[in-house]
């Protein structure tokens, strides 16, 4: 319950309008895209740094638990404040500070949309890389809070790959700056890499320097459908490990497919249960270069027919909706976005049919196959008796086969509170006990976040 005193002195440095308590209020900034609710006792909207540092030095006096959020479109519960306390807003935070393109960089406080960042910059011939499918939605804070991706990520990286620096309030309220302006710096300890992907754990990022990259000069889309799984896998290998690689291959499989097909009837062909969308860019011949080698590597068992197409919009968007798509089969999602090494993509594959089977639970997979990332939903009804301990058990195992794979357990959506539990199967407990104590140099007290990243313990 926070106190009479913390109240009084947060309402103190902040006007009305920039300070929620009624519980009414407080409600939208319960839940995200996890579907999880945990309501703050209060909301504090920031709309600089100055007052990021004051309300941060506020709980930390206090002891009080604050959950920093942008937009609230994780899935892996990042943003929801599990232990009550303080949400702190950064969605008023939305000023491109300055715009570089001689030197292909953007200032922008944390709660600039994405796509906003791509507006500013595409009349100048850029763009910003990260590009996940809540774009025209997410904030650049989010972004780098998860380290997103998205489909461009096996061309051009993640948002960890196109930041130059940061500025961020630490659990103490202290003002640090990390990275330099240059593409190149190795002065002292790369804390930007460090912050990116740490979920607002180790402090609050309230300004990133954005490096921009050359828009392509064109692009061309392939699909190939394939009549099993197991032959479309073999295709994802055969094409990343070619010099020319796509700047994105998505992945469908029969579920997926069978949603799309629900929705988008003369989408599918008969017969089709997996499907590969490409694209490629670059300049003409590279396109052309590339096209055919990819076309190309597309030839494997079990393809009904690969093809370059001049219009791939309605696909890419038909990909988009797929997520939302998926509550028409089961009420309750558990979607987790695992990454395997490209060439152990049949192994996974397999293995997630063998234990979703065994275990009596819906399963569709999709997603960036190009870098072995792929979206395991696993659809359940919490109305149907023992369908979520089945799901549960499910889960476990699928995280034990990615590891044996050599993959790791989140790729672009972070480990909030969702996947906490599931860490130390991946890692060790010397390396996840130096991990908490940088957590308490950057913040003693542990308020930032707390429940997330880390297992109880």
């Amino acid at each position: 319950m926070l106190s009479a005193a913390f109240l009084d002195r947060l309402q103190s440095l902040l006007p009305p309008d920039q300070v929620f308590t009624d519980p009414v209020d407080c409600y939208a900034y319960s839940y995200d895209n996890s579907r999880r609710i945990s309501s703050p006792e209060a909301v504090a909207f920031a709309t600089d740094a100055a007052q990021v540092q004051a309300i941060v030095r506020l709980c930390h006096d206090h002891g009080v638990p604050v959950t920093a959020r942008g937009r609230g479109t994780g899935t892996a519960g990042g943003s929801i404040p599990d232990r009550g306390g303080l949400v702190l807003s950064l969605e008023r935070m939305t000023r491109i500070v300055s715009a570089d393109p001689a030197n292909r960089a953007i200032v922008v406080e944390p709660g600039v949309l994405n796509q906003e960042v791509q507006d500013a910059v595409r009349g100048d011939g850029l763009f910003w890389p990260p590009d996940p499918s809540s774009a025209a939605y997410c904030s650049v804070g989010g972004n780098l809070a998860t380290c997103a991706g998205g489909p461009h990520a096996v061309k051009y990286g993640t948002a960890r790959d196109h930041v130059l620096g940061l500025k961020a309030v630490t659990g103490t309220g202290e003002l640090i700056k990390t990275g330099c302006y240059t593409t190149k710096g190795v002065v002292g300890y790369d804390l930007t890499r460090l912050l990116i992907g740490s979920e607002g754990t180790l402090a609050v990022i309230v300004e990133a320097t954005l490096k921009l990259t050359p828009l392509p000069a064109g692009t061309a889309g392939i699909v190939a459908w394939y009549r099993d799984a197991a032959g479309c896998a073999g295709a994802i290998s055969a094409i990343m490990g070619q010099p020319l690689i796509p700047s994105a291959l998505e992945f469908l499989d029969a579920g997926a497919l069978g949603l799309l097909r629900t929705h988008y009837a003369d989408m599918v062909p008969a017969g089709a249960e997996a499907l590969l969308m490409i694209e490629v860019d670059g300049t003409p011949s590279d396109i052309e270069q590339a096209g055919a080698a990819i076309l190309d590597a597309c030839r494997k068992a079990g393809l009904l027919e690969a093809k370059a197409v001049a219009e791939s919009r309605a696909l890419w968007a038909a990909r988009k909706a797929l997520s939302p798509l998926l509550r028409d089969i089961a009420p309750r999602k558990i979607n987790e976005d695992i990454v395997v090494p490209v060439t152990r993509i049949p192994e996974l594959l397999a293995g997630l049919a063998e234990i979703t089977g065994r275990h009596a639970i819906a399963n569709v997979n999709f997603g960036h196959a190009g870098n072995g990332n792929i979206h395991v939903n696993l659809l359940a009804n919490p109305d149907q008796e023992g369908e979520m301990e089945r799901a549960a058990k499910c889960l476990d195992e699928v995280f034990d086969l990615v590891i044996r794979l050599n993959g790791t357990l989140s790729g672009e959506h972070g480990i909030g509170a969702e996947k906490r539990a599931f860490v130390a199967k991946e890692i060790d407990p010397v390396t996840l006990d130096l991990m908490r104590r940088i957590k308490g140099v950057f913040d003693p007290k542990r308020i930032l976040n707390p429940g997330k990243l880390f297992p109880e313990g």
